[in-house]
């Protein structure tokens, strides 16, 4: 169902990659809700991914970007805003990737060569989108821009490894960017933290079914799939919540504020019989 929150709105959404994805759900649901938008991925990601289909399927056009690039991600927004004809309402950055967690290096045997990319493809890559939107004024006053994150960020989740720390980053990023944008142009920038999702990104990380099940057992309300997050972003995107910045948003059906249930209990003492 559309309620018209995003009417006549601009956007950009970073990686989608196939209908798994949850910036995948958020490009399909923002339309939908009225905007108009652009997708963008690395080229091999719009090579070998679904993102053209998508493109094709919501009219919007495809833009290939590194996004630890600034020139790649100055003409993204450059060119989005031509396409688009105005300057971007709303933007999501759902980007994340650690080659130590691809190549199965435990947490106290990192590579530092791969840590720095997990650092900057999952982290820095944000403050370079933020730094090059903000120095072309790129978004709109009272614009939306909104990081997806997880709770490993403030928890020890063993096997999520060197991307903890990417998203501790990300987090202290959206807040320090967060002042600066909102001061010079009413920009609200948030994370959200979301439930285990089943994503591809996702599917890598190391226990991420015995996780996901978990935190099923733990969270009151179960865990928020993607279209539930994608639901979130469209208020948080929308002028409903024009005066919330700053924040790590918890998206994840109450697991952040249970310490245990009785569901996760019984789970565990009929492991110990």
């Amino acid at each position: 169902m559309s309620y018209n929150l995003l009417k006549g709105k601009r956007g950009i959404i970073f990686g989608a990659l196939n209908d798994q994805s949850i910036a995948w759900k958020v490009a399909e649901r923002a339309v939908e809700e009225g905007a108009t938008i652009t997708l963008s991925n690395t080229a091999v990601a719009v090579r070998m991914g679904q993102v053209s289909e998508l493109g094709q399927k919501l009219n919007c056009e495809v833009i290939p970007a590194d996004a630890t690039s600034l020139e790649d991600l100055e003409n993204v927004f450059k060119k989005s805003m031509e396409v688009l004809g105005g300057k971007i309402d709303f933007v999501l950055h759902s980007i994340g990737m650690s080659p130590n967690v691809r190549k199965g290096r435990d947490y106290d045997d990192l590579n530092y060569d791969f840590l720095n990319k997990t650092l900057d493809i999952s982290a820095i890559s944000f403050h370079k989108m933020l730094q090059a939107a903000k120095k072309q004024d790129a978004i709109a006053e009272e614009g939306s821009v909104l990081a997806l994150t997880y709770i490993a960020a403030q928890r020890t989740f063993c096997g999520y490894n060197d991307m903890a720390d990417a998203k501790s980053l990300l987090e202290s990023i959206a807040r320090s960017f967060g002042y600066i944008y909102g001061r010079s142009s009413k920009v609200r920038v948030n994370t959200i933290s979301q439930s285990p999702t089943m994503t591809t990104a996702g599917q890598g990380v190391s226990g991420m079914d015995k996780l996901f099940h978990f935190a099923e057992k733990l969270s009151p309300l179960g865990n928020a799939d993607a279209d539930d997050c994608a639901n979130y972003c469209m208020v948080m995107f929308s002028d409903l919540t024009k005066k919330v910045t700053m924040q790590n948003l918890y998206h994840d059906g109450g697991f952040s504020s249970v310490g245990m249930s009785d569901d996760a209990i019984e789970v565990f003492e009929k492991g110990l019989e």
